[in-house]
């Protein structure tokens, strides 16, 4: 599943990046699913036709976290394959409430737009991670008291590659309440013990007393290469040609016709 997770999320940002705006990164991307609790269908999909209808009714959508936006794509019911941009908030507008973090299934509410009312998202526990990372863009006041705790505090992203996570220690430091790897002997002298005093050179090797070193010898001025036979030597004087600008590459972000995602230009 961890495999499969990893190839919608890069289908998931091969379709983002025909449409995201220069700059860009993806942090996170996570799969959800709309309508009632899935506690809830299960229950009532024992009652003929009842349980086919949520089944026909249910959507599914990828909300992908980035450096500046939360994007919901649309889901392939049956293969989970990515589909057209649904909606795109800036991370400071994410109209979410009442988030829960729960061990089997989370759910929050998302004001979709053209909806008169918000549309509740379940989450499966296998993307608890993604969703952990999406509750960076989550506003204060919008997660339900009752929720599990998220592994990362609301309104901070994740850190950069090589930095610890909040509340781990630096690379190389002992963790809280466990003992330091002592250090290998050897290198460095005893704690609390000073240095053994340097021995001083050999008479034979010091300088007459009262007699200065001798004063460096200055090297000759560099003399020129003269130039080769047949070689072209530039006039001097002359400027450098121009230099060419960087021009993007084909199909880069940032070219010409690529303003932003759909609804946001």
């Amino acid at each position: 599943m961890a495999f499969l997770r990893a190839k919608q999320k890069a289908q998931v940002i091969e379709k983002l990046s025909q449409v995201a705006p220069p700059g860009e990164t993806f942090i996170a991307c996570v799969h959800a699913e709309s309508g009632p609790s899935p506690w809830l269908a299960a229950a009532l999909g024992e009652i003929p036709l009842v349980g086919l209808i949520i089944v026909l009714t249910r959507r599914y959508y990828f909300l992908t976290l980035t450096n500046s936006h939360v994007v919901i794509n649309s889901a392939n019911r049956w293969n989970n394959r990515p589909g057209d941009v649904v909606a795109a908030f800036p991370r400071h507008a994410f109209p979410v409430n009442r988030v829960k973090r729960a061990s089997i299934w989370s759910s929050m509410y998302i004001q979709m737009p053209g909806n008169s009312s918000p549309t509740r998202l379940n989450i499966h526990r296998i993307w608890r991670a993604e969703m952990d990372q999406l509750s960076a863009a989550f506003p204060p006041g919008s997660i339900d008291p009752s929720s599990q705790p998220f592994d990362t505090p609301q309104g901070q992203g994740y850190p950069m590659p090589g930095q610890p996570m909040p509340g781990q220690p630096m690379p190389g430091q002992p963790m809280p309440g466990q003992p330091g790897i002592p250090s290998q002997q050897g290198f460095g002298a005893p704690q609390g013990q000073p240095y053994p005093p340097q021995q001083p050179y050999p008479a034979a090797h010091a300088a007459p007393q009262g007699q200065p070193y001798p004063a460096p010898q200055a090297y000759p001025p560099a003399q020129p290469y003269p130039p080769q036979p047949g070689a072209q030597v530039p006039p001097q004087g002359q400027p450098y040609p121009p230099q060419v600008p960087n021009v993007p590459y084909p199909g880069q972000p940032g070219q010409p016709g690529q303003q932003g995602y759909p609804g946001q230009r």
